[in-house]
């Protein structure tokens, strides 16, 4: 078992969003294209989130606490939609969830599960330690599906090379493929919210289920 990547918090973010708190998963997985339990387990959440009423959706404690995050560090969470509160919408407006891999797709079932935006990369892709800052004066990135974002002053992942990933949307370059074996996740807990340590068991187990997770570590930061 290797040793989990370091993670830590910039003050900057730390100052403003003080009860922040990041659930570390490090495990390896086997690729697939589909899995038919995933899509039946993704099917109920989507039966699920559909009743709810849109408008209902930034009620959810953990998208709340996120959105209020975002304003308090200057973005408006309206143009700058944290991927948890995305696919709750989607869900709602009768779009399901995109079908793109077993891996991809486990992050968007336990995403919706917990109401947490999950950032999920390649590990291999991430060089050296990770820090959790803001978005530098002019600074982008290429999103997947997005093109280039501007992620000034938004709340964003950054490792040797640059930003990689945001609680909105992940970059291109540490982007999860057919050739990951190794995941790195990151659950963003903006709100400090409890029952933590069993979401993030919760999720690790999803993993186990549908993408044959093992050596799974775990870490709260």
């Amino acid at each position: 078992m290797g040793k989990m990547k370091k993670v830590s918090i910039s003050n900057t973010i730390k100052n403003v969003v003080p009860q922040i708190k990041l659930g570390l998963i490090s495990a390896e997985v086997v690729f697939e294209k589909e899995n038919k339990a995933l899509q039946s387990a993704i099917d109920d959440e989507i039966l699920r989130i559909s009743k709810m009423p849109v408008e209902k959706v930034k009620d959810i404690p953990q998208i709340a606490s996120s959105r209020e995050a975002y304003k308090a560090l200057g973005k408006e969470p309206a143009r700058y939609r944290l991927s948890a509160e995305a696919l709750h919408r989607r869900i709602i407006k009768g779009k399901g969830i995109y079908k793109i891999s077993n891996l991809v797709d486990t992050i968007n079932l336990a995403s919706v599960k917990t109401g947490y935006s999950i950032g999920g990369y390649d590990e291999a892709k991430i060089k050296g330690d990770i820090l959790f800052d803001l978005g530098k004066a002019g600074e982008d990135y290429e999103a997947i599906g997005r093109g280039k974002m501007n992620i000034e002053n938004l709340p964003v992942f950054r490792d040797d090379v640059s930003a990689f990933g945001s609680p909105t949307s992940d970059s291109v370059r540490t982007m999860i493929t057919e050739n990951t074996s190794r995941i790195f996740l990151i659950v963003i807990n903006f709100g400090g919210h409890e029952n933590f340590d069993a979401e993030l068991n919760e999720t690790a187990d999803l993993f186990g289920k549908f993408c044959s997770a093992k050596n799974i570590e775990i870490k709260i930061k």
